[in-house]
């Protein structure tokens, strides 16, 4: 076998790319990870962490508002600069934790661009370098349609570091980075108006819950304007914008923010000239073991096909760490029953499959569906309602799906995922006793079928 310089080396240091290094590292393979940024990622630097801390501060917002319910006069104004100079303390202390635990682990970690030369060779600036095996983990990054005048929006890679709080929003986008944006500047305090091309958000959930989010949506304030796209964006000076709908429509903003999906960051990476096959997104095509079309080349995370999750990342680079130096060589993923969340207000919630994929995939189903008033707002009558909905298999009444908008959404639905991965059945979840007074209980109580 050819002497090489690493064993594996690892383009990216996102929370795919960081796990499977410091877990090949711990099987005692000699690795190395370049980093053209910042360690962490999309997740942690321009991703979960920090939108899940503006989600909290935007919630505050809303507490204040309906505080008087609970008997209590508060008042206050939020201090963007603060927050975000605190958001950004936080990231950086993270990028220290990750830079750490790869030292630790013995992995070296190279600063600069990597671009791959061939199946068993790796260039940063100047320098090459050999390796048994190439792992790309270099995540995805923000898509903008081709619009005249785009230039003048901004995506959520730079909304994080907005110097001020826009005091009207114009969000283009109903996925989920759109609507948690949505719930966000609203919860500070901002104007929003969110244009989605199709006729419910997030088209890509069970539909009841985009609907229900939607008459959330409306009555908290927010305008939503569906079935239409932006055609073009225009500078009107002294920071403000017009946007133009294909609907003839036409709204002004202080910020306009495209959330119009994400694509691998596969651009300039040499990939397809080393004979590696890209699907038409330019997402690296790999088999069930992360590998691609080219055996000493893999790829974990957004810059392949497949659900676009921090947690999947991790669990494909721990995959590829272990099929390639911890003797698993036959190791598979089960993608099935994974739970996702959405971070808008309410949050939103899932684990299995929609009313419909059920509906194509197991046949006849049993519906539950049940939408209440949580005890939270009982007293703040701000109207604001939970649904929850519970997708049941016929034949042996196994919940193939469940789905939840509610406070705390996704701090319930991680629990019941152990229990359909486990295959609860209908039967299971009604002999549970709930834990009484909460949302949570409301998905062990439901009898009537709703469909």
């Amino acid at each position: 076998m050819t002497a090489r310089d690493w064993d594996l080396f690892v383009i990216g240091g996102g929370s795919g790319g960081v796990r499977a290094a410091r877990t090949a590292a711990g099987f005692g393979a000699r690795v190395a990870l370049a980093e053209v940024l910042h360690l962490g990622g999309t997740c942690v630097n321009v991703g979960c962490v920090p939108k899940k801390l503006l989600v909290h501060a935007s919630h505050h917002g809303e507490a204040l508002r309906e505080a008087h319910g609970f008997g209590w006069s508060l008042s206050g104004e939020l201090d963007w600069g603060a927050l975000i100079h605190n958001k950004n303390v936080e990231i950086e202390r993270l990028n220290g934790i990750y830079g750490r635990i790869l030292d630790q682990a013995g992995v070296h970690v190279i600063q600069g661009r990597a671009t791959v030369i061939d199946p068993h060779t790796v260039q940063v600036g100047e320098e090459r370098f050999t390796a048994e095996h190439i792992l790309v983990a270099t995540g995805s990054r923000p898509w903008v349609p081709p619009v005249p005048g785009r230039e003048h929006g901004c995506t959520s890679n730079e909304v994080f570091f907005l110097d001020h709080l826009p005091r009207e929003v114009l969000i283009v986008g109903g996925g989920y980075i759109g609507v948690e944006f949505a719930g966000i500047f609203h919860g500070c305090g901002s104007q929003v108006t969110l244009v989605h091309n199709h006729h419910r958000l997030l088209n890509h959930f069970d539909a009841d819950l985009g609907e229900h989010l939607g008459q959330e949506y409306a009555r908290k304030g927010i305008e939503l304007c569906m079935g239409c796209h932006v055609t073009a964006l225009h500078d009107l000076g002294g920071g403000r914008l017009r946007a133009e709908f294909s609907d003839a429509d036409t709204r002004e903003a202080d910020l306009v923010l495209f959330a119009t999906g994400r694509r691998p960051n596969t651009s300039y990476l040499g990939l397809e000239e080393a004979g590696v096959v890209l699907d038409r997104w330019g997402g690296v095509v790999v088999d069930a073991g992360c590998t691609s079309s080219v055996p000493s080349i893999h790829a974990v995370g957004d810059v392949k096909d497949g659900p676009e999750l921090t947690p999947v990342a991790l669990a494909e680079g721990m995959l590829v760490a272990r099929r390639l130096f911890g003797g698993e060589t036959e190791a598979m993923l089960d993608y099935t029953n994974i739970p996702t969340a959405v971070f808008s207000q309410p949050a939103v919630a899932s684990v299995g499959l929609s009313e419909s994929q059920a509906r194509a995939l197991v046949g006849e189903v049993d519906i539950y569906r049940s939408s209440f008033t949580p005890m939270q707002h009982t007293l703040t009558k701000t109207g604001e309602k939970s649904l929850m909905k519970l997708v049941v298999a016929r034949t042996d009444q196994r919940v193939v799906g469940l789905h939840l908008v509610a406070p705390d959404a996704a701090e319930i639905v991680q629990g019941f995922a152990v229990a359909m991965k486990m295959g609860a059945t209908k039967q299971d979840f009604d002999a549970t006793i709930g834990l009484h007074p909460t949302v949570a209980e409301e998905l062990v109580t439901m009898r009537t079928k709703a469909g």
